[in-house]
């Protein structure tokens, strides 16, 4: 037991450096910033052509995966808190392998979803200027957030902090709005609940179409788990972790519902397409003046949001991979403000991959994006179970003190978390939108395996 401990304690303190400087009000607000952004305000529009009304039920279940993730993770992080954590979590638990595979899983899917963002903030900027080159867009607002990124971790904290409050705001007020609208509104503008049923029904695409949204709803709530990462910067690990998680899913699971909820009874199902985040269509329904500009900003910012969000965890991530040794140890090394500039420097490839697709495929970019970021992010989520389930086991049998955070219903809800996860992960081979997502997934997991068991022959 007692090698166990060392064991691990070596793999954290390989990634010291980094600067303790994150409120827990931060913590909880660099979640939200990752998970309240493309997936909520333009990739619903994809659920909603997927599942029709139905897509209530496909976010409510996502939200209960998300809930068993959430747990699961508190309960490691607040017992191991470091950079990195569930990376180190699965090396040590599981196998060394394993953390190996979800680092550079987790990274690569990370630099992708900053490619998804990047391109849907082309998209919002065309809302003003339509003629605009996608490209422009793409250089302009990445460049500005590379520079955030690469100063100390409290200007990115601050940074985040006011990226997620506009966005908590608006989204507050999307509410309310919306509700208010939906209770006084006369008949001839054709606002109600019976939205729900009066355009093929609730499951107009079946119960297949429900599940098939499910996976667009993870792509949505990937990030929550972002937490765990900003463990090691936090001021008082333990405190922020457990506060910040539990917040930020609350307010997750009530965002997403509501605000779904209410576009689906404002506008049709139908014209709530994919050319247009639903949000906006819904304040064009609405005919408030200036509305729909307002809306766009919003979504703009929360693009923005993520994208900083997704830039910091994949920086730490291949700074945790470089302080183990499986990456160049160069992308470990701080800057002056302790931020990893190097790995910050490689982890902007997603900008590149997007502004290339963006050229290419103009209209298809976003897609192609999200299809094949999602293979990581999901693999993530399947390994964060497995390592917990090995975790608890080694805890309970080696007799130690009770957890300070423990996660109800093990080994059962542990169990099913993780089946969830691989049978949509095995869904996505079985459709035209996501086949992308296996097809580049497990080539990728394969090469990493080959490079592993090469070096450590070596």
């Amino acid at each position: 037991m007692k090698q166990e401990n060392t064991s691990f304690a070596e793999i954290t303190k390989r990634e010291t450096g980094l600067q303790r400087h994150l409120s827990r009000r931060q913590m909880t607000m660099i979640a939200l910033g990752g998970a309240i952004g493309t997936g909520l305000f333009l990739g619903s529009g994809f659920a909603i052509s997927f599942a029709g009304p139905s897509v209530l039920i496909s976010y409510a279940i996502g939200a209960v995966i998300a809930l068993l993730l959430i747990a699961s993770l508190a309960e490691m992080t607040v017992a191991h808190p470091g950079s990195g954590s569930f990376g180190a979590l699965a090396e040590h638990y599981v196998h060394p392998l394993a953390g190996f595979l979800i680092r550079y899983a987790y990274w690569a899917a990370n630099v992708l979803v900053i490619g998804t963002e990047v391109t849907a903030i082309a998209l919002y900027m065309q809302f003003w200027f339509p003629d605009s080159p996608g490209w422009l867009w793409i250089g302009g607002f990445s460049a500005c957030l590379v520079v955030a990124n690469a100063m100390s971790v409290k200007v990115f904290g601050t940074i985040e902090y006011w990226f997620s409050s506009v966005k908590v705001i608006a989204i507050m007020a999307f509410i309310l709005l919306g509700s208010y609208l939906l209770i006084s509104a006369p008949a001839a503008r054709d606002i109600g609940f019976h939205h729900y049923v009066s355009h093929g029904g609730f499951f107009p695409k079946g119960g297949w179409g429900m599940w098939l949204a499910v996976i667009v709803a993870l792509f949505s709530y990937l990030s929550i788990e972002l937490i765990a990462v900003a463990a090691g910067e936090a001021e008082n690990p333990e405190q922020a972790i457990t506060g910040a998680f539990r917040s930020a899913l609350l307010r997750l699971v009530i965002f997403y519902m509501l605000t779904l909820a209410l576009v689906l009874a404002i506008v049709p199902w139908t014209r709530a397409g994919q050319d247009k985040s639903p949000f906006v269509s819904t304040m064009e329904a609405l005919q408030i003046p200036g509305a729909a500009g307002v809306i766009n900003f919003v979504i703009l910012v929360a693009a923005l949001s993520a994208m900083n969000s997704q830039l910091y965890a994949a920086t730490r991530m291949l700074f945790s991979l470089a302080r183990g040794g499986f990456a160049p140890a160069g992308l470990g090394k701080l800057n002056r403000q302790g931020s990893p500039m190097r790995a910050l420097i490689l982890s902007c490839a997603g900008i590149a991959i997007a502004t290339l697709l963006s050229v290419i495929y103009p209209s298809n970019a976003f897609m192609l994006m999200m299809a094949i970021s999602m293979f990581g992010g999901m693999f993530t989520w399947f390994m964060i179970f497995v390592t917990h389930y090995f975790f608890r086991r080694s805890w309970d049998r080696a007799g130690r003190d009770r957890l300070a955070f423990r996660m109800w219903g093990f080994p059962w809800l542990t169990l099913i978390g993780a089946g969830l996860m691989l049978a949509l992960m095995i869904t996505t081979a079985f459709t035209q939108e996501f086949a992308m997502t296996l097809a580049t997934g497990i080539p990728f997991l394969i090469v990493l395996c080959i490079f592993y068991f090469v070096r450590h022959r070596r």
